[in-house]
């Protein structure tokens, strides 16, 4: 276990970054209108850029159960290590929400659910699992491309990874909540115990992961001599 722990504290202090930040800065808009939907994406965008910068050699910087799992079918990680890295995140996630909670206002907080991502009532399941989809095949192609690929220009993985968090939320944030990652819907929705439409946020950025998976692994990746 020793040997995993750097990695898992990794993806620990990523995913709580992620989570408390991006549910955070949802909190903080209801209590003020201060920051808007951009502004919130620039949350959400920013801080991954930075946690992917400062842990990529340490664990990879997964930070998300999707990115993990396309990484996974594309035979980057290994079973068990894919699960250690899923069930750090979720537990990361829940710590996250539960300092949300604590340390932002109480009255916001409730009434956002402490940030956890909801689908808007013009927007069937079925609708929100497809855009879910959609947009964590975009971070997880980022992932890839910037991050994975022996073909990936140096020293820009965060940045890129980061500002697919930033025009996905601008199109899905008003729709789904544009999570594209189990990890950051899951952890207020438990300190919520607020479940709605959950299945959309483990199914859409799932699914976007293995299509992600299969398109650069089958596809895009260079192939070995």
């Amino acid at each position: 276990m020793g040997g995993k722990l750097r990695p898992l504290t990794a993806e620990f202090i990523g995913t709580f970054g992620l989570v408390f930040i991006g549910a955070g800065s949802i909190v903080v808009n209801e209590a003020s209108g201060a920051l808007g939907l951009l502004g919130v994406a620039l949350a959400h965008a920013m801080v991954l850029s930075v946690m992917v910068t400062a842990l990529m050699r340490i664990s990879g910087a997964h930070f998300n159960p999707a990115v993990t799992f396309g990484l996974w079918l594309a035979n980057k990680i290994e079973a068990k290590d894919a699960g250690l890295y899923v069930l750090t995140q979720l537990v990361a996630a829940v710590v996250a929400a539960l300092l949300v909670k604590t340390l932002l206002p109480s009255v916001a907080g409730e009434i956002t659910g402490y940030g956890v991502p909801r689908i808007a009532s013009n927007v069937s399941l079925i609708q929100a699992i497809v855009l879910e989809a959609i947009l964590t095949f975009f971070l997880v192609s980022a992932v890839f491309g910037t991050a994975v690929s022996p073909e990936a220009p140096s020293g820009i993985g965060g940045f890129g990874i980061g500002l697919v968090l930033l025009f996905d939320i601008l199109v899905g944030g008003p729709l789904t909540g544009a999570a594209m990652n189990p990890a950051r819907a899951f952890g207020p929705a438990a300190i919520a115990n607020d479940w709605i439409g959950q299945g959309a946020f483990w199914i859409g950025p799932l699914l976007g992961g293995a299509v992600a998976a299969l398109v650069w692994g089958k596809v895009l990746l260079p192939k070995d001599e």
